[in-house]
């Protein structure tokens, strides 16, 4: 058994599901990089369109059992919390399919296997995989078996948005603000990933990507306070 035929027997054993549809399951896991988009390979794209909408059914459901009074506004700002691509990657990481991810040479190269978009593009891949296969109950054990941290992360105390902490930091810091520029845009029109880069006067830009160019900003924001207590100054030494 090659490496990655080892990962997804471990990811299914995670899952706790074995796929009858042994082909449904392969599609789920390849990256449209694989052969560069030919039309003779199967990619996940279409089933991220069908497991994007079964996660916020399981999402919302969920949400109403949890408080039956809880109003509609609130829901939705919880919502918008556990579905997101970056809580679909920590859940994709939690299960095992990074390393069960078929894609190309060149995308592993550029680091899309650890790219939060593209995991989180097969976490909903591999949930519209287990409800064709298994039926919503299976997707749902999927959703909340692997979500199980994500709720607990509902409840700690609301931060303030990346880009405000950081805007707030360089005043404090008596700097100009911060400023951001696409880096690039790739992936499909239904599909994007905008990278982003943030830039505070004297230190070192940073990077980061999302499905919009505000949550690129966001995640570049972050990386940003990531390295503010200490980041390393540009230009000339003094």
């Amino acid at each position: 058994m090659n490496a990655r035929n080892a990962a997804v027997a471990e990811l299914e054993e995670l899952v706790g599901y074995t796929f009858r549809d042994r082909d449904l399951l392969e599609r789920a896991l390849t990256h449209a990089s694989v052969g560069d988009g030919a039309r003779s390979v199967r990619h996940n794209e279409r089933l991220e369109f069908l497991g994007d909408r079964v996660l916020n059914l399981c999402a919302a459901e969920r949400l109403m059992a949890l408080d039956p009074d809880a109003r509609e506004g609130e829901m939705s700002r919880l919502l918008a919390s556990l579905v997101n691509y970056h809580a679909c990657a920590r859940a994709a990481k939690r299960c095992g399919l990074p390393d069960a991810l078929r894609m190309s040479a060149s995308a592993t190269k550029v680091g899309a296997r650890t790219s939060d978009a593209v995991l989180g593009d097969a976490c909903e891949a591999l949930i519209a995989a287990l409800y064709i296969d298994g039926g919503l109950e299976c997707a749902r054990a999927f959703f909340l078996r692997f979500w199980d941290e994500e709720f607990a992360r509902l409840d700690e105390p609301r931060s303030k948005d990346p880009k405000t902490q950081l805007q707030e930091w360089a005043q404090g810091q008596g700097l100009p603000l911060p400023r951001y520029a696409v880096v690039s845009r790739d992936g499909p029109d239904h599909a994007p990933c905008f990278t982003v880069s943030v830039e505070v006067e004297g230190f070192a830009p940073e990077h980061g990507e999302g499905r919009s160019r505000q949550d690129a900003e966001k995640a570049a924001a972050q990386m940003m306070l990531l390295k503010r207590e200490g980041p390393e100054p540009v230009g000339d030494d003094h």
